[in-house]
């Protein structure tokens, strides 16, 4: 039952996206996916309102951080991986999230705002390890990036996250229109006409590498880590 939480103090990182590709390609695959949607827009819960989503896939909305691990005990009976969609700011629920979680994935697009609001997410994990030994497995996800263009703000993105020893996904996320008509049609990629979405496809072929890796990344016999020691910690560290 691992839990992946995807963050990023700031708005607009294609973190949401991100979320809504994983879920819907791990339930494809069979697993049973639960996402916790703390965003204040909800666009994963309005995504799930209206759209004929997968049995084996829910989404439970107004997470916060009083509440989150009651949600997390709660539906582990019946839940594979859950899916933690936090807010683009910083928050107490950010803190207590990370602590119960198995793995980090930082969304950054390729430009300065997005890489610091990253820097927040990843320099808190660090303050862990470093001050407090708590080691909580994280990667960052390149995101809203053109299949074309390798921008020089993106090139410098990337060298900044090597200097850091931050691992970075193989698989970044590609622009694509498919991943903004998701949220128009409802549904997943593969319920999506071709004749009516553009490079399907490719979009498609892109969110599978993605969340195949993430699978290699968090295979479901981890366990989760969410303990009272690391949550504890984490909030003291925030």
């Amino acid at each position: 039952m691992p839990v992946i939480t995807f963050a990023n103090t700031k708005g607009g990182a294609g973190k949401t996206t991100a979320v809504l590709l994983l879920s819907t390609e791990l339930a494809r695959l069979g697993y049973r996916v639960t996402i916790l949607d703390s965003d204040p827009q909800r666009w994963i819960t309005r995504w799930y309102e209206t759209s004929d989503a997968p049995d084996n896939l829910k989404v439970i909305p107004y997470i916060n951080a009083s509440n989150i691990q009651t949600h997390l005990r709660d539906n582990k009976p019946d839940t594979d991986y859950f899916i933690v969609d936090l807010p683009g700011a910083s928050s107490p629920l950010m803190a207590v999230a990370i602590g119960l979680s198995d793995h980090i994935l930082v969304p950054i697009q390729g430009c300065a705002m997005d890489a610091k609001g990253g820097a927040q997410v990843l320099e808190l994990l660090r303050y862990l390890e470093d001050k407090g030994g708590i080691r909580i497995d994280h990667s960052v996800v390149l995101s809203r990036v053109n299949s074309m263009v390798t921008t020089r703000a993106l090139s410098a993105v990337k060298a900044l996250l090597a200097e850091r020893r931050v691992r970075v996904l193989d698989t970044p996320i590609i622009e694509r229109s498919a991943y903004r008509d998701i949220f128009d049609y409802g549904g997943s990629l593969h319920g999506m006409d071709p004749e009516r979405v553009s490079n399907l496809d490719k979009a498609k072929e892109n969110a599978e590498m993605f969340a195949q890796e993430v699978l290699r990344l968090v295979p479901m016999r981890k366990a989760a880590n969410a303990g009272q020691t690391a949550g504890s910690a984490v909030r003291s560290a925030a």
